[in-house]
């Protein structure tokens, strides 16, 4: 009556080896690491910087176990964290602030484990540490930049309705001057006639002779700053997901700056290298000879300083417009980006190419960089400067539409990086890092203690109470309660998900939940004997009638944690993860295994008299 069928026995004791072996990778302590990599795409390590990087180390009598090279990075793995801390210092002065540098803790799961996919649970920020930035937005420099480039569009304008015309820009106001009275009364009738936004007027205009002063109203630069803010948040969410970082937080703080955290980075150095690197794109002409120089600007090429171009003030369009970019290679093998562009960028670069045919559109990248140095008190000291390059001048054969493609680029990975970047979205403004912390595995480690000492003794707690109230079958329920802990360890390894301090807590919660099934199962059980029932047929009848309540219970708790992970973020989405687990792995160890092991006691002798 009580005996399960040989296959339903190797079916729940086959999950139970399957939870042994991908919850095997936690037993396995993690080596600290450092990730090196350039923050200059273009360049990428080789055995001969690696060769470089090891003889420096030496020199320091710097001590780690391996260096390993592999994508255009290295990694160095260190058997202490002192040595971890020292080496990432020398190479970051070794190097002149080129690398970027990233801590990191690297698994040392057997081979035969990682082959078939074992890994360890990803830890969250608040238990091994992780990537804290916060970035600012540059919007004094952002706004200055567009008005800038908003008076060199309107002196084309004004040049085609036949204005004698040129304009200064200072600051956050431009200067448009005017040959006669009458052109200026013409400048005037357009600006009044486009000077409307959804927020109010554009312009402050203030005529000064035969001078047009004009300036951002505040309605309408508090609103182009929000905008900016606002698309550089986005850009950086679809950066991170690019990275596929589990549970990562990048939300706005404050007017201007923008908070991103990623816990649990397996390749930190790639991770900064993309959330970092603030790059955008701007499309403009090459300037004819005729050109003022008030109206054009030099530029040096990206893979050849000694080259310079000089390109128009006026960006036809900009990285905004994107909408994909895929690299791939052109028919003579060279590296290439293909673009497609929204409707209002694909409209804006026809009307620029339809006419200019034959001349050529520079592509410049914008990129923000950093280096970075420490001093001799281990102080970070960053040195952020902006760096503009033209990565290809291409001819005009024919006019573009919303699908093209930028050549000139160096290889391979700078291709696939630039693509990337698009593809996640352009930074509207630039940003400056005014915080970047790597937060070390010392306060994490005294949450992880914390952490498992709760649990800890919150299994002793219930060890005990089960077998001093239910005697053997409380045995059978805390083999069960270690089932399901082994359980929920395999499954976060597995599927990649994050552990965090919240994810403990929901842990905890579920020792209780499972526990609280066994409880209903025990006392039905009692119920069925006090009524003088055959002790076998008791057993099968609690197991039976608790079954439904049990599903019950847990089916409304697991559609609550699902809300939880729906609209909650950060702690709260690292609690529901592990409580949605533990509910259904407490169901099968509660249900399943703990019958298992009570069939296995009693299901195979005639018991007169039992108690529960």
């Amino acid at each position: 009556m009580n005996k399960y069928k040989i296959w339903q026995i190797i079916l729940i004791y086959s999950v139970l080896v399957f939870g042994v072996i991908f919850a095997l990778p936690n037993l396995f302590p993690t080596k600290p690491a450092i990730q090196i990599a350039f923050g200059d795409t273009s360049r990428g390590l080789n055995t001969n910087i690696v060769e470089d990087i090891t003889r420096e180390l030496d020199t320091k009598n710097i001590t780690y176990s391996e260096i390993e090279l592999a994508d255009n990075s290295a990694k160095v793995i260190f058997d202490d964290v002192q040595n971890q801390l020292a080496g990432r210092r020398v190479l970051a002065n070794y190097s002149d602030g080129e690398f970027i540098i990233a801590l990191n803790s690297e698994p040392s799961t057997p081979e035969w484990l990682s082959s078939i996919g074992g890994k360890p649970i990803n830890l969250g920020l608040d238990l091994a540490g992780g990537i804290h930035f916060l970035l600012e937005v540059d919007t004094d420099r952002y706004s200055v930049e567009r008005l800038s480039s908003e008076g060199a569009s309107l002196i084309d304008e004004f040049t085609k309705r036949g204005m004698n015309t040129n304009y200064t820009s200072t600051g956050n106001r431009i200067d448009i001057a005017f040959k006669t009275f009458e052109d200026l009364s013409m400048a005037r009738d357009y600006l009044d006639q486009n000077n409307f936004t959804t927020s109010g007027a554009k312009y402050n205009i203030l005529q000064n002779g035969n001078n047009l002063e004009l300036q951002y109203t505040d309605n309408y630069l508090s609103e182009i700053v929000n905008y900016a803010v606002e698309q550089n948040l986005v850009a950086l969410r679809n950066r991170v997901n690019e990275l596929g970082v589990s549970e990562p937080i990048v939300q706005r703080e404050g007017k201007g700056r923008i908070v991103v955290e990623l816990p649990g980075v397996q390749d930190s150095a790639s991770a900064k290298k993309i959330i970092g690197k603030t790059a955008n794109l701007e499309f403009r002409l090459e300037a004819r000879p005729t050109d003022s120089f008030l109206r054009k600007e030099k530029f040096n090429f990206k893979n050849s300083s000694a080259r310079t171009v000089f390109l128009e003030k006026v960006i036809v369009i900009s990285g905004d417009n994107v909408t994909n970019a895929q690299s791939s290679f052109d028919e003579n093998g060279r590296p290439q980006v293909n673009i497609s562009l929204d409707i209002d960028g694909g409209r804006s670069i026809q009307n620029a190419t339809k006419d200019n045919i034959g001349r050529k559109l520079g592509v410049v990248l914008v990129e923000e960089k950093t280096k970075t140095f420490f001093d001799d008190e281990d102080k970070v000291i960053q040195e952020t400067y902006t760096e503009k390059s033209v990565i290809s001048n291409a001819t005009i054969q024919a006019a573009l539409g919303t699908a093209f493609r930028i050549t000139g680029l160096s290889n391979s990975y700078e291709a696939s990086e630039l693509a990337l970047l698009l593809r996640a979205g352009a930074l509207a403004a630039p940003m400056k890092f005014v915080e970047e912390q790597t937060i070390g595995p010392t306060l994490g480690q005294e949450n992880i203690d914390k952490g498992l000492n709760s649990v800890i003794v919150g299994f002793i707690l219930v060890f005990i109470f089960m077998l001093i109230r239910y005697r053997l079958f409380g045995l059978s329920a805390n083999i069960a309660l270690i089932s399901n802990l082994v359980l929920v360890t395999a499954i976060m390894s597995l599927v990649g998900a994050t552990l965090t301090l919240p994810g403990i807590a929901g842990i905890v919660l579920t020792v209780g939940m499972a526990v609280d099934a066994n409880v209903l199962i025990f006392a039905r059980i009692s119920e069925e004997l006090k009524a003088n029932v055959d002790t076998q047929q008791a057993i099968k009848n609690g197991f039976a009638k608790a079954f439904s309540t049990i599903i019950d219970a847990n089916i409304t708790t697991l559609l609550v944690a699902v809300i939880l992970y729906s609209i909650g973020t950060g702690p709260i989405k690292g609690f529901a993860v592990t409580l949605s687990i533990g509910i259904v792995t407490s169901v099968f160890t509660a249900i399943f295994v703990t019958r298992s092991l009570v069939n296995f006691i009693y299901g195979y002798r005639h018991i007169k008299e039992l108690k529960v």
